[in-house]
């Protein structure tokens, strides 16, 4: 298809699986995130096409990127938000002022950064996808993840408004809304790796499913759970 694909926090789980995805469908593949080495090995793993170091919480590296991107290619097909992370899962009292501002900089304002750095190219292209990735924590409570699901509840309402702006252009948006996965997310939170059944290709997949839809279609969220998971409402 030779895409041209921005993904953010691909140095690993859905982000690197994402990455894969879209190479084995003939797109063009740029990866980011914060640690370079990391991130630089991922690329070469997964065959994808450019690696750029980023902080997705900072504006001015979104701006460095995009430019990036639009002086090498000339366009931007997919956005896939995807960078984020727990910081601290734990109960609200416990937390400094600092972690609760960088975790809705890291899981929300990212996003919103992102959106509003693709948005002018691909209203100029009267095309675009942009895929949001938030969490079932938007929709369900656990204790110790109320910081955390106020970001990611954001995340997919910002979606649904941002998708609105951008339909007169021709340009979809969608949020992606995934279960816990076997990714080594929970062991970076410090609480312990899980051993869900859900995959992080079962995410990339839901990704590329997303993208590849005809112009006429778009998604406006999917929740994706592992069989093995179940909810008990309050």
């Amino acid at each position: 298809m030779n895409r041209i694909v921005l993904i953010t926090g691909a140095s690993s789980g859905y982000g690197k699986a994402t990455a894969k995805a879209f190479k084995v469908q003939g797109d063009t593949v740029i990866m980011t995130a914060r640690g370079l080495e990391r991130l630089e090995n991922a690329c070469r793993e997964v065959g994808g096409d450019l690696a750029l170091q980023m902080d997705v919480t900072e504006p001015a590296d979104w701006d460095r990127v995009l430019g990036k991107i639009l002086a090498t290619y000339g366009r931007l097909d997919i956005l896939v938000n995807n960078a984020g992370g727990g910081v601290a899962i734990q109960s609200v009292a416990r937390f400094s002022t600092e972690e609760i501002d960088k975790t809705i900089r890291l899981n929300l304002n990212s996003v919103i950064y992102g959106c509003r750095a693709v948005a002018p190219v691909m209203e100029k292209q009267k095309s675009g996808t942009v895929i949001n990735i938030s969490s079932v924590c938007a929709r369900q409570c656990w204790p110790e993840w109320s910081v955390y699901a106020a970001a990611k509840a954001g995340v997919l309402n910002f979606s649904k408004g941002f998708y609105l702006e951008m339909q007169p252009f021709g340009v979809r948006v969608s949020c992606v809304v995934p279960s816990s996965a076997s990714t080594g997310f929970q062991r970076a939170c410090g609480i312990g790796e899980t051993t869900d059944k859900l995959l992080a290709g079962d995410i990339a997949d839901t990704v590329v499913y997303i993208a590849n839809l005809p112009p006429r279609a778009v998604v406006e969220d999917v929740t994706v759970w592992g069989i093995d998971k179940q909810v008990n409402p309050l």
